[in-house]
């Protein structure tokens, strides 16, 4: 088959309503290859049959772009849908877990795959997914125990404060995160995280005290009374709740 007719053929398919799609499936499922079964993907017509009759042929189902592209379908049957997440890499797993296209439960698949790989992932590759990570995966990379991981899933458009202050208050978290919390202008004016910071042990204190003046009375005197921190943070705590009473 010549470049010139493959890409004709794909044309014909990208562009056909749904009955002539599927004659042109039937009447050429011996020459389809990975620019005709993208087509058949593409075309806005294509139903949840003839996305079956791709996922059932050797050939097409053999090339890693089809899995890809069908396990994201919307039109996709689910059970196959679901199938296929498990043999995707973790890049195409992260975009399946925050694209609405996709069903909700090929979504939760995805995320589920790449909550258990998230071991063996490098750190370079917890940083990327940091920043675009769906709410489930945010829900584990905050306590990663890398700085480098943490400063990323900072900038994550999903992040809530919320997810945020089991990490601020965590008491073993790594004060290298912490500090990388304490210093994001998205996060630490909010007057929770601060507060959460002032009165984890963990925070390191240089850090706390550079927080501290944005309290309130209320959390400075929370902070004057927490034996569990340093000295000179609960000192200076008690300080500025006699300086905010004037």
């Amino acid at each position: 088959m010549s470049a010139l007719s493959a890409n004709g053929l794909s044309g014909q398919l990208r562009e056909a309503g749904e009955d002539e799609l599927a004659a042109l499936v039937a009447e050429h499922a011996d020459r389809l290859g990975l620019a005709e079964a993208r087509a058949i993907l593409h075309n806005p017509f294509v139903t949840t049959e003839l996305l079956g009759r791709v996922a059932s042929s050797p050939e097409l189902a053999g090339l890693y772009e089809v899995r890809r592209e069908l396990a994201a379908h919307p039109r996709t049957p689910r059970a196959l849908a679901v199938q296929l997440v498990a043999g995707l890499y973790w890049r195409d797993l992260a975009a399946l877990g925050i694209d609405p296209r996709v069903h909700p439960l090929v979504r939760r698949s995805a995320d589920r795959r790449l909550h258990e790989r998230l071991p063996g992932l490098a750190v370079g590759e917890k940083i990327a997914l940091a920043r675009r990570a769906s709410a489930f995966l945010v829900s584990a990379l905050r306590f990663d125990p890398s700085p480098r991981v943490v400063t990323a899933l900072l900038e994550n458009p999903r992040l809530t404060e919320a997810q945020l202050l089991p990490l601020a208050s965590h008491e073993r978290a790594n004060p290298r995160c912490l500090e990388a919390l304490a210093a994001s202008t998205r996060w630490a004016t909010r007057r929770g995280v601060r507060a959460a910071l002032c009165r984890n042990p963990a925070t390191p204190v240089g850090t706390a005290l550079r927080l501290l003046p944005g309290l309130s009375r209320n959390g400075l005197a929370a902070v004057a009374a927490d034996v569990r921190l340093a000295v000179p943070l609960r000192s200076r705590a008690r300080e500025l709740t006699g300086s905010h009473g004037r």
